[in-house]
């Protein structure tokens, strides 16, 4: 009992020192508000207010019906220039993609041959104009064999093909980036919490008070894990309610309840992360290298940017090695599938497992740091 009652004073001198840390409290309430709402809805995979230029040489009721066919919110109103502008329009930024209709365009159609549709991109905005170009390649192909349909030109497709997008219907890339980037702040945030807590114990000289009581290196690790996983999830609890459900407006399918537990495995798992880099390091700059080390691969490997299966099949089993690839698996089966515990407890075991091997390390290196500082 005594021993409990050290571990819960000696997690709140934590919380207390991380409320005096200004820096730190600061980056804590920046990466839980503004921060995650710019990073869901600043980087997209999809085109979103697009200029767009077109050029109509054919004067032709198919050329007009192709100037109509780029709408919000994928692209912005269609600019009419002339040929002429285009070079100087695209060398200005004032729009990302032009499209030329030829003379007699409408004509070649009618007669059955293979009319050419000039499309100019700015290349400069590489994600943009990758994704954009197919946009265009289907906009206008679907145009014209509308109007060729219509003007009994082209045969009925032999296959009509539905396409039914599960989970996120209108493939709309906020509902996906904004949880994702709540667990990506969650691992990164956790990991700075705790090996910088533990660095300022040695940097302030305040380790050799620890030394002085009766505390183990089991006491001292575990205070800090319950102390900055706390503060973690409060914070994470509160952006999930207001900044993903209600500011961004995602829709979540399954149980909070059942996230916020894989949650505190989760947090369990990336505390004794942090202890394990803290006590490798010896002084905040080395820690400090070391994070970036650790943090691309829990983030780069873990099926958040990238699905776990288009990976090596060699690095797929590495993978399972990251605690991070368990928890994001299982919060997207939750929130975005309506998983239940039956679905997701292997992915909850392994990032428990993982957590105690990660623990065991820290305190076997935390154990041989003690003994050197006495």
């Amino acid at each position: 009992m005594q021993r409990l009652q050290r571990i819960f004073w000696l997690g709140l001198k934590e919380i207390l020192a991380i409320r005096r840390d200004v820096v730190m409290m600061a980056l804590l309430v920046y990466s839980f508000s503004a921060g995650l709402a710019m990073e869901a809805t600043g980087t997209s995979t999809s085109v979103n207010n697009a200029t767009i230029a077109f050029v109509d040489e054919d004067h032709s009721a198919l050329s007009r019906a192709l100037s109509t066919a780029f709408l919000p919110p994928e692209f912005r109103a269609v600019s009419h220039v002339r040929e002429s502008e285009v070079d100087a329009g695209l060398d200005a930024d004032r729009f990302l993609f032009a499209v030329i209709v030829p003379p007699g365009f409408e004509a070649d159609v009618r007669a059955r041959r293979q009319p050419e549709l000039q499309v100019l991109i700015d290349a400069t905005a590489m994600q943009q104009a990758g994704i954009g170009a197919n946009y265009i390649h289907n906009i206008l192909s679907a145009e014209v064999s509308r109007f060729a349909t219509r003007q009994d030109m082209a045969p009925p497709p032999k296959v009509d093909l539905v396409i039914r997008s599960a989970f996120n219907p209108n493939r709309d890339t906020v509902q996906y980036q904004g949880v994702i980037s709540l667990i990506n702040n969650i691992t990164t945030l956790t990991i700075i919490l705790t090996g910088a807590a533990l660095m300022r114990e040695r940097e302030h000289g305040t380790i050799e008070h620890l030394l002085a009581m009766p505390l183990s290196a089991f006491d001292i690790a575990l205070a800090k894990i319950w102390a900055n996983g706390l503060v973690v999830l409060s914070a994470a609890t509160v952006a999930m309610l207001t900044i993903v459900e209600w500011l961004l407006g995602i829709e979540i399918q399954g149980s909070r309840l059942l996230f916020f537990f894989g949650a505190i495995l989760y947090l369990f798992s990336a505390t004794a992360l942090g202890i394990l880099l803290a006590t490798i390091a010896r002084s905040m700059a080395q820690f400090a290298l070391l994070f970036i080390l650790a943090i691309i691969p829990l983030q780069m490997l873990s099926g958040a940017d990238t699905p776990v299966e288009s990976q090596p099949d060699w690095l797929q089993v590495l993978t399972l090695t990251l605690p991070s690839r368990h928890f994001i698996s299982s919060s997207q089966a939750i929130l975005y599938k309506g998983a239940d515990l039956q679905s997701v407890w292997q992915e909850f075991l392994g990032v428990a497992l993982l957590g105690l091997l990660l623990l065991a390390g820290s305190l076997l290196l935390l154990r041989r740091s003690i003994a050197v500082d006495r």
